[in-house]
């Protein structure tokens, strides 16, 4: 009578655990199918290779109306840099009589004046230099922003394979569970196990099946992360040999791409530029005015001429032309260190990738066919009577675990491929971007 009852608790046990973990999931407004697709119906899918979700996402970009509207605000900046002064226009009106002082008319004097400041030191030119610094400046930021976009496509990518191997290892070991727990049922009934071991096999079952519900949200989540950096659904199929692929660590890295020094460059041209407009402005603009005089007293008409010029006594721009040729100086020297960084972190990640790719190619061809032969005889052994419930679960753990070592091997040999890749600029020809200087 105990069997019965045993296997119906175990049923109802993990029923509760898979409603558990659909009634928060079906809770999630914004992810209403991802809890009913399972991650493999896709299968029939266009497969989503690394090239394919770089160019969606490359394609799909909501950043590039702000970058187009950028590049329009710099070149508005380039032409009102390029403006002369307005003109300006005075009046003015003399000899005006007090109250009770006599006749308005005949004392009163009007000047009509049109004056023009004239630039000196080439301020003009040193302007339009600076409007096209900072345009570029802006240019190249959001260049930059895009590859970073790239790296966290790719990331996502790599996050998606890794989410897909580990379901694949859960639903492993829920098969292992199911098997085991009909061994050990079977044991009981027999009365070659206690009871309490068929209690735990259960127990043993219904945790390999909320890991196994968990690694198919997990997975599904990855995907649809995936899929909204283009705006779409997870319509596509992944590759697991994409994710056993390690060919990118006996590939050799190319240089620091320029694009990352860009924005450098474009701080020192901005500091050069304005070296120049201070400079400019160490020299004083003149100022020219004509005017034409009106003596109301007798009607007559008189020329005036006029002009000014500040002078340079105490205020000669010296301190702001020191500073912006050392803001100059200083982006030279940040220029240089990032060099030398991204050099030394792109040598450091080349390394890594070999190393992740031995140590996975070693795990799969030493370390698993050991724990799976381990697995294999003692599973025997058990059915014999010769190994106990512990030792089974010693084995599979260890066969799990090593599974679930390699994936994360592999899934940070990926992550630090994006790193490479952008560092590199590899997939910078999907932005219409030069990244050589």
């Amino acid at each position: 009578m105990n069997t019965p009852i045993t296997g119906l608790a175990g049923s109802w046990a993990r029923l509760a655990a898979v409603s558990a973990l659909a009634l928060p999931l079906a809770a999630l407004p914004s992810l209403p199918a991802l809890a009913q697709t399972p991650p493999s119906a896709a299968a029939d899918a266009a497969t989503l290779t690394l090239e394919g979700a770089l160019a969606r996402g490359a394609g799909v970009d909501p950043s590039i109306p702000g970058a187009e509207a950028r590049v329009r605000a710099g070149d508005a900046a380039v032409r009102q840099a390029d403006v002369r002064p307005n003109p300006t226009l005075g009046l003015m009106v003399e000899n005006l009589p007090t109250l009770g002082g006599g006749n308005v008319i005949d004392r009163t004097e009007t000047t009509l004046s049109y004056e023009q400041r004239f630039e000196r030191g080439g301020d003009r030119p040193a302007r339009v230099a600076l409007a096209r610094g900072e345009a570029a400046l802006v240019q190249a930021e959001a260049a930059i922003r895009r590859l970073d976009r790239l790296e966290q496509v790719q990331r996502a990518w790599a996050e998606a394979l890794a989410a897909q191997a580990e379901f694949e290892i859960a639903r492993e070991r829920l098969a292992l569970a199911e098997r085991f727990q009909i061994e050990v049922q079977r044991r009981v009934d027999m009365a070659r196990d206690p009871l309490f071991a068929g209690a735990r096999a259960e127990a043993e079952l219904a945790q390999a099946q909320i890991d196994f519900d968990q690694a198919g949200i997990q997975a599904r989540l990855a995907r649809a992360t995936l899929g909204r950096f283009w705006i779409g659904a997870p319509d596509f199929s992944l590759d697991p040999a994409d994710f056993e692929d390690t060919g990118a660590a006996r590939e050799v890295a190319g240089p620091v791409a320029e694009i990352d020094l860009a924005v450098l460059a474009a701080q020192r041209d901005v500091a050069r530029a304005r070296v120049s407009i201070e400079q400019a402005r160490a020299t004083p603009d003149a100022t020219v005015s004509v005017g034409v005089r009106h003596f109301w007293d007798g009607q007559d008409l008189g020329l005036v001429v006029g002009g000014s010029i500040p002078l340079g006594r105490y205020d000669r721009n010296e301190g702001a032309i020191e500073r912006a040729r050392f803001e100059g100086v200083a982006a030279e020297a940040d220029m240089a260190a990032l060099r030398q960084e991204r050099e030394r972190e792109i040598a450091r990640l080349q390394v890594l990738l070999a190393s992740r790719a031995l140590e996975a190619r070693r795990i799969a061809n030493e370390t698993l066919p050991q724990a799976e032969r381990a697995v294999a005889l003692v599973r025997e052994g058990f059915a014999r009577g010769g190994f106990t419930y512990n030792d089974v679960i010693a084995a599979q753990t260890a066969l799990l675990a090593t599974k679930v070592r390699r994936v994360a091997v592999l899934k940070q040999f990926h992550i630090d491929r994006a790193r490479l890749d952008r560092l590199t600029g590899a997939h910078a020809d999907l932005l219409g971007l030069e990244t050589r200087s």
